[in-house]
């Protein structure tokens, strides 16, 4: 079976390499950027920061500081028009996943024309999108590398997943650094949001040889440092493993995929605007417990990743092995024991089993579900 692998042209990363990736955008011929970030990173100067290292660079740039957490069709419509005004020939996203996705809904509307939601799906755009480079600020999404774009449409309460090549970033920057500032409970997250990236990809019907190596490695990195990147954020021994931890989640799940955490998670952020990484969190041991009668060979090699001791065990019991570990760990860096600690509501799951089955991310977990089963997962995450 043929496979393709997607991942940006050119990846800078570690400690202090924003000054490299500066000189990296200027050789591209870039005349001004669009900068898509959120409000806070515009508040605390990180945007203005950025606009003055492109200006010595000679670039010139504008600020669109609209790109809020699940970001929605009227934040990309936003950002269009303002890149259009400004006559903008390449965008820059500056932040985490919630602004490198508004960036790449802008990019791809800014190169194909018509509306964000006529690309939910796979590949349903015919040119590249705008030039995009993404400077990341958190360790945990990796929208900053992948060709995934999620974009809240709040007329329907579901988050769309747009999956296309064409809005796979130019260049991607982590720069840990950047990622200092980061709050305790937003580096636990996207923290466990990364580990979820990889171990959906690790079960993924689509992994491949790359995917796993890229998977596993992911996996023991985050099982080795998100507790002291929580515990102190200014260790950038910590910060800098995260940050290459949750780069190779992305490789391997942007070209495995994902599974029903996702597209289960996908569905709580869209239908209550709950933050995406901690969704994740919560749901991942259930929805491994639904996988684990047909990929318990699997989850033992995650147990073992995660530094479980699992000599001796069966396939069953290593799979169980795994789902401690990951309970462990989100207990550990203080993510919410259940969706009702989230304000989900136990009367909403019907709806939000009939649109998580909508979604492209559960095309390929290992186990088929139904709607019952889907809507037994939400109840089991409760």
């Amino acid at each position: 079976m043929s496979s393709t692998f997607f991942i940006p042209a050119v990846n800078i990363m570690g400690n202090g390499c924003l000054d490299e990736a500066m000189i990296a955008i200027r050789n591209y011929g870039f005349r001004k950027a669009l900068i898509v970030t959120d409000a806070g990173l515009a508040k605390a100067g990180v945007a203005s920061m950025v606009a003055e290292k492109l200006a010595m660079q000679d670039i010139d740039s504008l600020v669109f500081d609209g790109a809020k957490p699940n970001p929605s069709i009227d934040n990309v419509e936003q950002g269009l028009a303002q890149l259009q005004q400004g006559q903008c020939d390449f965008v820059i996203s500056l932040g985490g996943g919630s602004p490198h996705d508004c960036a790449k809904g802008i990019a791809l509307c800014a190169t194909n024309g018509g509306h964000i939601r006529d690309y939910e799906g796979v590949d349903r755009s015919s040119k590249p999108q705008l030039p995009l480079i993404a400077i990341n600020t958190t360790a945990g999404t990796a929208s900053e590398m992948t060709r995934f774009c999620i974009i809240t449409d709040e007329s329907r309460h579901v988050k769309m997943a747009i999956v296309d090549r064409n809005v796979t970033p130019l260049l991607s920057v982590n720069d840990p650094a950047l990622m200092v500032a980061m709050p305790k409970g937003l580096t636990a997250a996207t923290g466990m949001d990364a580990l979820t990236h990889a171990i959906e990809a690790y079960v993924s019907t689509a992994a491949n040889p790359i995917t796993d190596a890229c998977a596993l490695k992911a996996i023991g990195m985050i099982s080795n440092n998100l507790r002291e990147a929580v515990r102190d954020g200014s260790d950038l021994v910590a910060r800098e493993n995260m940050a290459y931890a949750q780069f190779l989640a992305g490789m391997a799940f942007n070209n495995a995929s994902l599974g029903f955490v996702h597209a289960m998670a996908h569905q709580l952020g869209g239908f209550y605007d709950l933050p995406h990484g901690v969704c994740n969190a919560v749901l991942l041991p259930h929805v491994q417990s639904f996988n684990a009668m047909v990929c318990a060979d699997r989850l033992t090699d995650v147990a073992h990743a995660m530094g479980a001791d699992i000599r001796g065990f069966s396939p069953e019991e290593g799979a169980q092995a795994a789902i401690t570990a990951i309970r462990t760990l989100a207990k550990d860096v203080e993510i919410p024991a259940g969706l009702r600690e989230l304000g989900a509501k136990l009367q909403d799951i019907p709806v939000l089993a009939t649109n998580a089955l909508k979604d492209a991310c559960g095309l390929t977990n290992p186990r088929a579900a139904d709607q019952r089963q889907i809507e037994e997962i939400f109840r089991s995450a409760f």
